[in-house]
């Protein structure tokens, strides 16, 4: 499991770009993780090729999707995208237009890394730890700086997102418009940059499992203080930022739980102030929410 992330930004600006190259950070299948996801492809009467057995997966269901097809379902129930997804990325892309009943039942998925699903003819748990990916325009309209829609309209917009799948996403980062109209121009050290970034969070991935046996995101809340080694200055000013940022008591876990990957980036054995600070400016669309309400 690793951390949920939501970018926000006007068209064009990469997101669903910065979303395929993520698949490409991450450290390939174990065994055992590479049965457990041709386990469910079996089931949905799929077979991966040699080629692909050890290498994680991207689905990207488009956002016409119904609630079955993502959690999966039928007389006979059989794995939807997000168990398909397992052990890889689920990538949503315009996250807004997605359905309102779609998108709330990723919450249990999201918490506990299966899905349950009943019928007349039976019932099927199967797994669904996958790493969400999503992206969004901060206005129907594309971006909210075009004067095209009220901040009313805008916010009615943001709030198709219901407030317990936000607060399952614990890292939201605005993706902001280039600056010129510039064309990139390919580095010969793209391949190099990619690598060194690859290895990184293997490294850290390393150091999270070495530590507590599995990755900072599924920490529970009764392991934060022991692993995160807050003083108590730094958790008094963590309180008191959750206070008036208004967060959710899940919100205020998993900005612990930033922190402490955070901390880990840089190889320092406690979450400091620094990490928390950083961790907490990652909820770009909590503050854009804030802002249209207060106009």
């Amino acid at each position: 499991m690793y951390h949920n992330i939501l970018m926000v930004g006007p068209p064009g600006t990469g997101k669903s770009l910065l979303a395929s190259r993520m698949l490409a950070l991450l450290p390939p299948l174990t065994e055992e993780e590479a049965l457990e996801v041709a386990s469910v492809y079996s089931v949905k009467g799929e077979t991966l090729n040699a080629e692909k057995f050890m290498h994680r997966h991207l689905r990207s269901p488009h956002h016409t999707s119904s609630a079955i097809a993502l959690i999966g379902g039928g007389s006979n129930p059989v794995p939807g995208e997000i168990s398909l997804a397992h052990n890889g990325i689920l990538f949503l892309d315009e996250l807004p237009e997605f359905g309102r009943k779609a998108l709330d039942v990723l919450r249990e998925p999201l918490e506990t890394g299966d899905v349950h699903i009943s019928r007349a003819s039976g019932s099927a748990t199967y797994p669904a730890n996958f790493q969400l990916i999503a992206a969004m325009n901060p206005s129907p309209t594309g971006d909210i700086d075009d004067n095209r829609l009220s901040p009313q309209q805008q916010l009615n917009y943001l709030n198709r997102l219901s407030g317990p799948l936000l607060d399952r996403i614990d890292i939201q980062v605005e993706v902001p418009r280039l600056p010129d109209y510039d064309l990139p121009i390919a580095k010969p050290s793209a391949d190099d940059s990619m690598h060194r970034v690859r290895q990184e969070v293997a490294d850290t991935r390393h150091i999270q499992l070495m530590r507590q046996g599995k990755p900072n995101a599924a920490l529970s809340a009764g392991e934060l203080a022991a692993i995160c080694k807050v003083s108590e200055g730094d958790l008094r000013f963590l309180k008191a930022a959750a206070k008036q940022l208004n967060l959710s008591m899940r919100v205020f876990h998993r900005t612990l739980k930033v922190a402490r990957t955070i901390a880990d980036l840089h190889r320092e054995e406690a979450v400091s102030r620094a990490h928390i600070s950083e961790a907490l400016g990652y909820r770009a669309l909590d503050n854009l929410i804030k802002q249209l309400s207060s106009c």
